[in-house]
């Protein structure tokens, strides 16, 4: 009997030195939470300012036109010729529009997109190199406008690449100029015009927390862009050859025929997107 109680003692001994011991061990953690890494998308709004050179790219070439000696100084009959006027400048602006993505990350992505634009199209008056009779000049009507400012509206469709979009954009373009104010007195009005504009571009985002991020948007992005411009100015019957420089009055018109202002853009610009990740 006292053989049985000893070991029963032993056995609860043992029991218990197991328990404590058990309870000095470290405790099984917790597996960690998964949180997935977000994926980026141009789903939202953006808006941003972008800078780059225009140039004409018209075929209009030379054109002569035969000035009566009437208006001549010699009293003789002469062939004024112009040659083509390029124009070329600065152009720079602003834009705003909005992204959708269909599959984050990668995949399709459709928009729209309004920009206005400053543009340094200066006009050049072109001299026939007739000498004209006194109190009259001679200019090729051509040579007298300019561009000064245009935009457009315009839809974008392309492919993201996660951060990195190639697209192709088109859509309605307009804009305005002035008449040569300095051409013999001739005054001229401003000369509203529409067309279109098309082009493509590839638009890069910046991590959220870029330096360049200074309106905490969830994305900045960087794009370079070019654009084809068409703005149509109409069927002009009539143009200033020879005007009198007393009193700016149109002596003799030509007809100039169709012409529609064709140029380039190539620019560069930075966007600040808001909205979706």
């Amino acid at each position: 009997m006292k053989s049985f109680l000893r070991a029963t003692t032993a056995l609860a001994g043992v029991v218990i030195a197991g328990s404590a011991f058990a309870a000095d061990l470290p405790r099984r953690a917790a597996p960690p939470v998964f949180v997935p890494v977000p994926v980026f998308t141009w789903t939202g709004a953006y808006f941003g300012i972008n800078a780059g050179y225009a140039f004409n790219t018209g075929s209009e070439g030379t054109r002569s036109f035969v000035v009566p000696g009437a208006f001549t100084n010699s009293g003789v009959a002469q062939t004024a010729t112009f040659s083509k006027n390029d124009q070329n400048g600065f152009t720079g602006g602003a834009q705003i529009g909005y992204n959708y993505q269909f599959t984050p990350g990668s995949g399709v992505v459709v928009g729209v997109e309004a920009d206005a634009q400053y543009l340094d199209f200066g006009a050049k008056r072109r001299d026939s190199g007739i000498l004209a009779a006194p109190g009259l000049v001679i200019n090729d009507p051509r040579g007298l406008s300019s561009l000064d400012y245009f935009g457009t509206v315009r839809g974008r469709l392309g492919y993201a690449f996660d951060r990195t979009l190639v697209y192709g954009t088109g859509g309605f373009a307009y804009g305005a100029g002035s008449a040569e104010r300095d051409f013999g007195g001739f005054r001229g009005n401003d000369d509203f015009r529409t067309g279109y504009a098309v082009g493509g571009g590839i638009e890069y985002a910046l991590p959220t927390d870029s330096f360049f991020n200074f309106f905490k948007s969830s994305a900045v992005t960087l794009k370079v862009e070019g654009l084809y411009v068409n703005l149509d100015r109409g069927n002009r019957s009539t143009g200033a050859l020879v005007v009198n420089t007393a009193t700016g009055d149109v002596v003799r018109s030509v007809s100039t025929g169709r012409r529609d202002d064709e140029f380039a853009v190539v620019r560069a610009g930075l966007n600040y997107k808001f909205g979706t990740y």
